[in-house]
């Protein structure tokens, strides 16, 4: 029966054979009648005799190569008794198997034989052994034999009554000791084939190997396995040599309901308890960009901002307010106000404030109702005593989007202040900060700061706190940009909103790149490219030092990582690691931001910026080149010899 199987799926493969024994397509060069044909055809390729097994892979890669063009994951398997592949594919609804019917050698045809059922695929993969095909289809688990009649009967099995594993009460029985020896020893083995130097530095790997062995032996749990695994990666001297993820015991119990418990919402402010005020005093309420307020399509407010609480009828709250109660209870009954705001993001909560700064509806009511009691010649209690406190319904934020908020009110204000700034020194100036080098957010933050301000007569890049990535190349890129050729109407030029120049949004200002001791990775690498292109000057403190660049793709069994740098970056100027390697970027202009001013607000390396930028453009000004004067006169003047005797 599973040769009869067989031979029908493959039965119209089959039919693609010539008489020579080669696949169709091969074909003779002048078999057309004209060897100057214009028709591109394939060069003839010999895949040996039929029975040659030396071209075995040569022969799967060909047939491989003639599967019809489609959104493949993966190849499962080719079948155990014929050469049909069993692939998976994604469609609109997920994921679906696809089987392809290919003939025996020399044949080159496939064909989709037979498609999957409307059931749900979860995931599809080999047993260890290869000869079983795992595939968990509506949430069961279906063991399939890797032939030919077995996969057959997969597609056609519409009930899921055959093969069935039952995986009720399937678990893993893990010897953790004996684990983490298995990750040690792969973590070992990773970075031996992995790191960017054969030589590893010069260490003695084995030798490392054996020093750390019995420390693993005698590990309890997965965080003493990190603290080994970080002496291990440590003797290489090379950063970009980071230890985490994995599986960690978790109070929570992976118990969703636990950790909302455990979760607290922040209302989006810096707030301050106040015996005084027997409340917590709102010190600031964080704003951020008002034209990029959008994070993911959500706006992004505080909850106690009026952009909020308009929208619901209420008037949002200023600096000088203050909270006495959530939920109606006590904030001074608690040590923290947080205390109060656990699993409570996304929910609505009411707050009993005073409004000392801001107004209301309610204050304003009270307001008329003094002045008409004075008017009357009632006296009634006048100033901060007679404040009363008003429910204010909030919907608190979670710990992460109040950080984001906090970050993105910094850079919306240290980009008005570096305006300021230069404003006052007398130039014009633009500012983009990149909390890192990954992919669309980061591209979005330098389109926005750089591109509405490409013709100004300054600009600051500042990559303070970059995290790194991967689009150093592109942002150099861009500010590579040189403007040759000037744009001119008869009613328009740069100066009124005409087009400018060629190459379109080129830089042509001055440029600084505020650097400091957290930036890392790629944000070095910007920064040491601008440096090496002549692009502009470095202000700040000595970057982080990696210099080796890394995929993070020698994952360990639980899902950790013991991370090894494998690409090694070298030019004619630096050598290996570029100069940022274990001895980071050094800035042209040293200048450190002391915590406390920093703190309370102040920003020297920004300042220093801006005295770099001014002292650069009165020695070099940026300006746009002198008119070349009068047009063409095109005007034949009488009696004026021009040498022409038509």
């Amino acid at each position: 029966q599973k040769k009869k199987a067989s031979a029908a799926v493959t039965a119209d493969a089959k039919q693609n054979n010539t008489d020579e024994g080669q696949p169709q397509n091969a074909t003779d060069p002048t078999a057309d009648g004209n060897e100057n044909s214009a028709i591109v055809i394939d060069t003839p390729i010999s895949f040996g005799e039929e029975n040659d097994e030396s071209f075995s892979f040569a022969r799967s890669s060909y047939r491989i190569d003639h599967i019809p063009e489609g959104d493949y994951v993966k190849i499962v398997c080719q079948l155990a008794d014929n050469p049909s592949l069993l692939l998976l594919t994604t469609t609109p609804m997920g994921y679906s198997l696809s089987l392809f019917a290919i003939g025996d050698w020399p044949t080159d045809g496939t064909e989709l034989h037979a498609a999957p059922s409307g059931h749900v695929l979860q995931d599809v993969e080999m047993s260890t052994d290869g000869m079983y095909i795992l595939t968990i289809l509506n949430g069961k688990l279906k063991v399939t034999p890797r032939q030919t009649i077995d996969v057959l009967a997969l597609f056609a099995d519409n009930d899921l009554e055959e093969n069935i594993a039952n995986a009720a009460g399937l678990h893993l029985n893990v010897w953790p000791n004996l684990e983490f020896q298995q990750m040690y020893k792969d973590a070992w083995r990773m970075l031996r084939d992995y790191f960017y130097d054969r030589e590893l530095h010069s260490v003695d790997w084995d030798g490392i190997f054996d020093r750390y062995l019995p420390l693993v032996e005698r590990c309890a749990k997965r965080e003493e396995l990190d603290d080994v695994l970080k002496q291990m990666i440590g003797e290489l001297s090379a950063l970009h040599s980071f230890v985490y993820g994995g599986e960690y015991p978790s109070p929570y119990h992976g118990d969703p309901a636990l950790f909302a418990m455990n979760d607290v919402a922040t209302l989006g402010a810096i707030l301050q308890r106040s015996v005084e005020n027997r409340g917590y005093l709102v010190v600031d309420i964080p704003e951020r960009d008002p034209d990029f307020h959008m994070i993911d399509g959500e706006p992004m407010y505080s909850p106690l901002s009026n952009q909020v609480l308009k929208l619901s009828g209420q008037a949002g709250l200023k600096p000088g307010d203050v909270i006495v109660a959530v939920n109606h209870e006590n904030v001074m009954d608690v040590p923290d106000i947080h205390m109060l705001l656990r699993n409570m993001a996304g929910e609505s909560v009411r707050l009993d404030v005073l409004r000392m700064e801001s107004t209301s509806k309610f204050r304003e009511l009270r307001e008329a109702k003094r002045r008409l009691l004075q008017s009357q010649g009632i006296e009634a209690a006048e100033g901060r005593s007679d404040i009363l406190p008003e429910p204010l319904v909030v919907v608190p934020m979670s710990s992460g989007e109040s950080g984001d908020l906090a970050y993105a009110a910094w850079e919306w204000k240290t980009r008005s202040r570096a305006k300021s700034l230069a404003a006052a020194a007398g130039f014009s100036i633009g500012y983009a900060h990149l909390r890192d080098m990954s992919g669309a957010s980061s591209m979005d933050s330098f389109v926005r700061g750089f591109y509405p301000d490409y013709n100004k007569d300054a600009l600051i890049i500042d990559v303070r706190n970059n995290n790194g990535g991967n689009i150093d190349s592109w942002l150099l890129d861009v500010l590579q940009r040189t403007a040759w050729m000037y744009w001119e109407g008869r009613s328009s030029n740069i100066t009124t909103g005409g087009l400018g120049w060629d190459m379109q949004y080129a830089f042509r200002g001055h440029l600084v790149v505020l650097i400091n001791e957290h930036t890392s990775s790629d944000g070095e690498g910007f920064a040491r490219g601008v440096s090496e292109l002549g692009l502009g000057k470095l202000v700040g403190k000595r970057t982080w030092g990696g210099g080796i660049w890394l995929s993070s793709d020698n994952r360990l069994v639980d899902g950790g990582i013991a991370s090894a740098p494998e690409v090694g970056t070298y030019n004619d100027n630096f050598g290996w690691g570029l100069g940022v390697e274990q001895m980071g970027v050094k800035p042209d202009v040293e200048v450190d931001n002391n915590p406390k001013s920093a703190f309370d607000g102040e920003d020297t390396q920004l300042e220093r910026a801006i005295s770099v930028l001014k002292e650069w453009l009165e020695e070099e000004p940026v300006a746009l080149p002198k008119d070349p004067g009068h047009r063409k006169d095109m005007n034949k003047k009488e009696g004026v010899d021009d040498g022409c005797s038509a």
